[in-house]
């Protein structure tokens, strides 16, 4: 058996992108070029993971990371790795565990989405920056000096930022009314928004270098091509509905009211940590999240090119 690449979570966001990449990259590889790419799923079944499986060399496997062991990354030959964890007040928990398995199996390089680079802090007033903080912190020490790693940290990915713009779009195409455009960013602070893809699409020529030893313990910053602030999302909208937009909400975060009550309430997870998460975009709101913040190694291996105006028309496309 060959040795292979592992893609923790193919059909997840940023996993998707890595698996329709890596392969292509790969084949020009001097080193990597007989490599297995295995993209993990929980359900094969599902139509994701059914598109997977049509992509030349990549096979997909029917199994939660969480529970993956160092004998299992052994027995399939794990070499590299790429993570994207959810953020889960659990997250430092599965996700350390994952990597020391990696480390007693022998993996040698893994490639992990952080978050908002200037949140990575272990005094950030949200909870999974404090976790994502603590991951790179226990990657960084001596006793895993075998394990190389790389961590992306986007700043803000567009979906979160331009979907509320999208449904208002959307509803006044159908209703010819309009309510509430309710926004995440502040009206006048620049922030590099990201598509998801090509953070996907990074990740993949990370994992595709024949040596990643310049990249080892290594915090990239990730950025869209161009800055969007809340007042430019406005007249983004209006453009397409070809009208004022009558109702503005700058600084909206409803959206955690909203994912407690469906998802943490009934389980009874503290209130306290997951609405600590609406800190998390004060760095947003600060000016601290900027195009100008970009890391000029990712800029080398890959420059994004979707703007905030390509995200909104996906959005609205899809």
């Amino acid at each position: 058996m060959t040795p292979s690449i592992l893609i923790a979570g193919a059909t997840g966001n940023t996993g998707r992108a890595v698996a329709q990449t890596l392969p292509k990259l790969l084949q020009s590889s001097s080193t990597l070029s007989g490599y297995r790419v295995i993209a993990l799923t929980r359900t094969s079944s599902s139509p994701a993971a059914r598109e997977l499986a049509k992509l030349p060399g990549v096979e997909v496997i029917e199994q939660n990371w969480v529970e993956i062991t160092a004998d299992w990354l052994r027995e399939h030959q794990v070499a590299r790795v790429f993570i994207a964890s959810q953020p889960e007040p659990n997250q430092f928990a599965v996700e350390s565990t994952f990597h020391l398995n990696a480390l007693n199996a022998g993996v040698k390089y893994v490639v992990r989405i952080s978050t908002t680079a200037a949140n990575v802090c272990p005094d950030c007033p949200a909870y999974h920056p404090r976790q994502h903080w603590a991951i790179e912190a226990l990657l960084g020490s001596p006793e895993f000096d075998n394990l190389q790693w790389t961590s992306l940290q986007p700043n803000i990915f567009s979906t979160l930022i331009l979907s509320p713009a999208a449904e208002f779009i959307k509803k006044y195409r159908r209703t010819g009314e309009q309510n509430t455009l309710r926004l995440i960013l502040s009206k006048d602070a620049p922030v590099g928004i990201i598509d998801s893809d090509e953070v996907g699409v990074i990740a993949a020529h990370l994992l595709s270098q024949d040596d990643t030893s310049s990249h080892n313990k290594s915090r990239y910053v990730l950025n869209g091509p161009e800055d969007i602030t809340g007042m430019q999302i406005v007249a983004m909208v209006e453009q397409h509905i070809g009208t004022p937009v009558k109702d503005v909400r700058y600084k909206d975060l409803s959206f955690v009211d909203t994912l407690y009550e469906d998802k943490y309430a009934a389980t009874k997870q503290s209130k306290n940590i997951i609405y600590s998460s609406k800190r998390a975009i004060d760095t947003a709101w600060e000016g601290k999240c900027s195009t100008s913040t970009t890391s000029n190694e990712i800029l080398k291996l890959y420059t994004p090119k979707c703007t905030p105006a390509d995200a909104l028309k996906a959005l609205l496309e899809g």
